[in-house]
């Protein structure tokens, strides 16, 4: 992957506070033309860098359901141990994000559910037949304090 300079640094710094900034904007806030700043955009996208843009949707403050946050450890940490189960954990639509961890445990996973009965079926029906899991620790969230 080929380094960031001080532009793209910035480019990515503004469209994380604001994914709709239009590419004019971008451009001046930059120092570029708006054809230079497009090549650039499009060519984060193509390298990786930017890999989407979505819409950081508000939690309503009666919404319903809870936020699990779910430690799991392997049995082996081997390359074809954590293939399988970064495969098999995709599938789960339950599973909102998965990150590959340092620490006690080897993935931390967000999880949605209804209710703790419905945390309960994913965890027997999901998350205890993932391959190679050796161990789960669930938390439930309380409440949201930084998103996005």
């Amino acid at each position: 992957m080929h380094a960031l300079n001080d532009t793209d640094r910035t480019l990515l710094r503004l469209l994380r506070a604001d994914g709709r900034m239009s590419n004019a904007a971008l451009a001046e806030a930059v120092g570029l033309s708006p054809s230079a700043c497009l090549r650039r955009l499009r060519l984060l996208e193509h390298r990786g860098v930017i890999r989407g843009y979505t819409a950081i949707i508000a939690e309503a403050p009666t919404r319903e359901g809870v936020t699990i946050i779910v430690q799991i450890t392997l049995e082996r940490q081997t390359d074809e141990s954590m293939q399988r189960f970064e495969v098999a954990v995709r599938r789960c639509p339950e599973v909102r994000e998965c990150y590959l961890m340092t620490g006690m445990s080897d993935y931390l996973l967000r999880v949605e559910a209804r209710d703790s009965a419905d945390y309960e079926r994913i965890h027997k029906d999901a998350l205890s037949r993932l391959p190679g899991v050796a161990r789960i620790q669930s938390s439930f969230a309380i409440r949201s304090v930084v998103r996005g």
